[in-house]
């Protein structure tokens, strides 16, 4: 019997033609990539990430400009933001929150989504939230989520650290399970190491509704990511990407201890990922390093955030495009 991605229980609770979401990646999903992804028929993400309300209104009215005319995709448009630093700021949620044309969802990564979450709900908006260990489970459904994202360690960027995360394969399956039995509404996403077909076509196979998609996405033509950076990502192999404080220590962002940062192995992540007590006592020296690798395009320096799926990446495509390879080819392995 044939399998149509448009009728998962994901793709059909956003309207989408497909059931993928675009993650909301730091100072790379901005507005047209997730135009270009909402006219593709995915739920598009904005990074709305630290919480930068300059940042989230600009790129997020500038994806609402790109879909002006195109109520469909309109649609299909929300925001994601980091939990622990709307605790401090979350006036560029209450931005999003308010405008004429309610988004599709708003995703919470990383820290306790409860207080946060209420803002959401209360506004009639779905909640989205990413978790990485079943111990957070009860708590995000708790919250209200509608939609649980089960982020495996391959991810690029932000995850639970290496000690203490999960891979995908065992995960998804797990949180399915466990919302089978306690809370079967609540809708499940697989992120980490989804790139292709053969991804989403897993992540339906272990239980999960759809896929967050970020690394393959980060490399596409509407991406904020520069283009050299992209270069990297899809000349790399999945062997090459690491987890670890070293980037976090470097770009002077303080996250919590158990979340950690995945990009690719460079030559300042290999001199310092055997001392990172030692680069977070005196950092000065190394920041300054990176920053200058940053202003340069230097990658041995500056840092790529892709996961280890870096290695199913074959080209700096169009979101539309890779959305539509990766759906076509799930929709020949489901049959």
């Amino acid at each position: 019997m044939s399998t149509r991605l448009s009728e998962s229980r994901f793709a059909k609770r956003f309207g989408l033609t497909t059931p993928i979401a675009l993650a909301p990646m730091a100072f790379a999903t901005g507005g047209s990539l997730a135009a270009a992804c909402a006219k593709a028929g995915a739920l598009a993400l904005i990074g709305g990430s630290y919480g930068d309300l300059d940042w989230t209104s600009r790129e997020y009215g500038a994806a609402e400009d790109e879909l002006a005319g195109d109520a469909t995709a309109l649609a299909k448009l929300g925001c994601g933001f980091i939990t622990w630093k709307l605790d401090e700021d979350a006036s560029a949620l209450d931005w999003v929150l308010e405008r004429p044309a309610k988004p599709a969802a708003i995703m919470l990564s990383f820290g306790d989504p409860t207080a946060i979450a209420r803002r959401i709900t209360d506004a009639s908006v779905p909640l989205i939230c990413q978790i990485q260990t079943i111990a957070q489970l009860p708590e995000a459904v708790d919250a209200g989520a509608n939609v649980i994202v089960a982020q495996g360690g391959e991810a690029g960027g932000h995850g639970m650290n290496a000690l203490d995360g999960r891979g995908t394969f065992t995960l998804v399956p797990e949180i399915a399970d466990w919302l089978a039995g306690h809370a079967p509404h609540v809708q499940l996403l697989a992120a980490g190491g989804v790139a292709d077909g053969r991804g989403l076509a897993a992540a339906l196979m272990l239980g999960a509704d759809g896929a967050l998609v970020g690394s393959r996405l980060w490399a596409t033509r509407e991406s904020l990511a520069p283009d050299a950076a992209i270069a990297e990502a899809v000349n790399a192999c999945g062997d090459g990407s690491a987890r670890s404080k070293v980037f976090d220590i470097l770009r002077e962002k303080n996250w919590p201890a158990h979340f950690d940062f995945r990009a690719l192995r460079n030559a300042i992540h290999r001199e310092w990922e055997g001392r990172i007590k030692e680069l977070a006592a005196d950092p000065a020296a190394a920041v300054a390093r990176y920053k200058e690798g940053v202003a340069t395009g230097d990658y041995s320096r500056a840092h790529v955030t892709v996961g280890e799926s870096t290695g199913l990446i074959r080209s700096n495509a169009s979101a539309a495009e890779v959305i539509a390879v990766i759906d076509e080819e799930a929709q020949r392995l489901l049959g």
